[in-house]
């Protein structure tokens, strides 16, 4: 029988409740709630009704329970660095939301703070195991698109925000909100060992706050696919999720639909570079023209993944997160391949210094 992890969530709000705690619920198996922290009295109330949990205005009073193995840091983006520190020196492991920082050197102090308390650090990049974006890994390693040219990510649409969120002085912001979750998946196609050379521009569009709602982003390296990322609130046609442009093929679509094509080499017509002009058989200009046999498939999400498919990513990230604090199994989602992400967006920040006078450091 799988050993019961206990945990303790800071915050209540639209992540520590609606994301966390609904994820750990339907793992009792795995995981319970011992206890919450949220200064909202009726966001107490309601955790105490509906977990059956301890509710505490002040997270410090989490230190002192000695039934905690794990909190989960779902605070503001601004309070990630300093609450997860905190509770690390505390001797808890800790899972934080995204984005885990702000700047590089906070990651760095992170991981001290874990590895000098021998306790682990997770970071909640829960889209790594999107059905859609697994799928399209499975495809690109089959070698049916050929080489990966570009990929491109889109997070778009149209829609106005006025809450905390778009506050600078809080972390907010399109990039280090909802940029978080596709960054990550573009830089696993990118490769995560070396950092991509970065072109950014931010506008501040339909944004109630001071905070950047639009964000395009270009990552390139030798011998390394281009990456589009684009994160707009201004986007009236939005793109598809996910574009993939290969040697022999590509990839389209959203997160619970893709279809992909592709050629075989044995099965294309037999080529060679031509220098002289090209000519018909009447010795009028001719264009390269071939006929390719194209193979297409698609593919949808389906049963459970496609029903809640936020709640199965979050099950899939926390099951995986068991078996790194039970067993010792190595973070599918490390802290240095976070920091990577985090150095990006650092990057693309010093671009664009508008967006970064008030940003929380």
């Amino acid at each position: 029988m799988a050993k019961q992890i206990n945990v303790a969530i800071i915050g209540q709000g639209r992540s520590g409740r609606d994301i966390h705690a609904d994820a750990l619920i339907r793992l009792p198996e795995l995981y319970k709630i011992v206890a919450v922290s949220d200064q909202l009295e009726e966001r107490r109330i309601k955790a105490e009704r509906e977990l059956g949990c301890a509710a505490v205005a002040d997270y410090a009073e989490l230190f002192e329970r000695d039934d905690v193995d794990l909190i989960v840091n779902s605070t503001p983006s601004n309070l990630h660095v300093p609450v997860s520190l905190e509770c690390l020196e505390r001797g808890f492991h800790v899972l934080c939301e995204k984005p885990l920082a702000r700047r590089a050197a906070e990651v760095d102090r992170l991981m001290e703070a874990s590895s000098a308390a021998g306790k682990t650090l997770a970071v909640f990049q829960q889209s790594r195991y999107s059905p859609a974006f697994v799928k399209i890994r499975e495809i690109i390693s089959s070698g049916q698109i050929g080489r990966v040219v570009q990929a491109s990510f889109t997070t778009s649409g149209f829609s106005r925000r006025w809450d905390w969120q778009t506050l600078q002085d809080k972390n907010g912001g399109n990039l280090l909100n909802n940029g978080s979750h596709p960054l990550d998946q573009a830089l696993q196609l990118f490769g995560t060992d070396a950092m991509p050379n970065v072109f950014c521009r931010m506008d501040r569009a339909n944004s109630f706050g001071d905070a950047e709602d639009y964000v395009k982003v270009f990552l390139h390296g030798e011998g390394r696919p281009v990456i589009d990322l684009e994160i707009s609130s201004c986007d009236a046609f939005p793109k598809p999720a996910f574009l993939v442009q290969g040697t022999r093929g590509g990839i389209s679509g959203s997160v619970s639909r893709l279809q992909w094509k592709y050629f075989l080499p044995e099965e294309a017509p037999e080529q060679q570079l031509v220098v002289e002009p090209l000519s018909r058989a009447d010795g009028t200009p001719a264009y390269c023209r071939e006929e390719l046999v194209w193979h297409e498939q698609s593919w949808e999400a389906s049963g459970e993944e496609a029903q809640q498919m936020y709640p199965y990513m979050a099950a899939c990230y926390y099951r995986m997160l068991h078996l790194s604090l039970t067993e010792g199994t190595p973070l599918e989602i490390t802290v240095p391949e976070v920091r990577q992400q985090i150095a990006v967006i650092e990057e693309c920040f010093r671009q664009n210094p508008e967006f970064t006078r008030r940003q929380n450091f």
